[in-house]
């Protein structure tokens, strides 16, 4: 459904997108992930026909972004991180709006925004005044808006930012809904942890390129062990030690050293008997995907 093909692209010396490739299947939820500054919003606007990349190509449904831009903007609906909705209009009149945007109008556009009304949710607070609604509400007006027109893809950016948990949580679960019932093909860029170990498969994005991909667990799966997290008075001492003593290779991030290692529980006995009275605090967990960005990068994802 989405295949993109060495796209590369640059804002004067800075290189923002370096021969990026990866393929979207027909009714996948496919993640983009990575920190602001990684290259998912260039790569979002090249999608949505908003910017022409400097080299490389991506088609969707079938249509060249770059020769055919008013096709795919047929077969994509977009949501974009900055809210495009009227706040003095209601629910119903800002479906209206847009459905005339797309030529649409009479029982035609009635019958499509009571079906993305019900879809997401809707249907009664379609006389609310959209100035009225929470964040994960107006979310929802804004995926609706971008449904009117039957796309084959939606393309969302960072849909669930400045949304608190519950919300987002809310919010994909009308996201999956509209996988399973309608076969919408759906990619999103974000950096919410949480929002892309929902996804089918994702790609991890830094400084332009793409470090790592799969679906969540095959990358949870990199790590191979558990991630230890020791505070301590002297991080690059105490790796060096930890280092000579247990041959592994401990990494310094947010004043912490982190550790990635089989059977962790007992190396934070064997470490802390070694080395006694020298560490501060200690954590267990299994990987997450942030832990599988730092080790790719070294890089935090915040």
């Amino acid at each position: 459904m989405i295949e993109v093909k060495n796209l590369t692209h640059r804002y004067g010396d800075r290189v923002a997108l370096s021969n990026v490739s990866f393929e979207v299947k027909k009714g996948e939820i496919f993640g983009l992930l990575g920190p602001n500054g990684g290259g998912k919003s260039t790569l979002f606007r090249i999608l949505s026909t908003m910017m022409v990349p400097a080299s490389g190509a991506a088609v969707i449904a079938g249509h060249d972004v770059e020769r055919e831009p008013a096709a795919v903007r047929r077969s994509v609906g977009v949501v974009f991180q900055t809210q495009s909705l009227d706040k003095a209009l209601t629910v119903e009149e800002n479906l209206r709006a847009q459905g005339h945007l797309h030529g649409l109008s009479g029982a035609d556009l009635r019958d499509r925004m009571e079906r993305a009304m019900e879809r997401l949710g809707l249907a009664d607070r379609r006389k609310d005044l959209v100035e009225t609604l929470s964040g994960g509400l107006r979310r929802r007006v804004e995926i609706a808006k971008a449904l009117l027109h039957r796309p084959q893809v939606l393309l969302m950016d960072e849909a669930s930012s400045g949304l608190d948990p519950a919300a987002r949580r809310d919010l994909s679960r009308h996201v999956e809904s509209l996988r399973e019932n309608d076969g919408v093909t759906i990619l999103l860029t974000t950096h919410i942890l949480e929002e892309a170990g929902r996804c089918d498969r994702l790609i991890l994005l830094h400084q332009g390129s793409i470090v790592a991909h799969g679906t969540p667990a095959e990358l949870r799966a990199r790590i191979g062990g558990d991630v230890v997290v020791l505070e301590v008075a002297d991080t690059q001492a105490m790796a060096a030690a930890i280092e000579q003593r247990f041959h592994v290779h401990p990494s310094v991030m947010d004043g912490q050293l982190r550790v990635e290692i089989k059977d962790g529980h007992r190396f934070i006995t064997e470490v802390v008997e070694a080395f006694p009275g020298s560490i501060d605090s200690v954590g267990l967990h299994k990987p997450t995907l942030e832990d599988v960005f730092v080790h790719e990068t070294g890089a935090s994802i915040a």
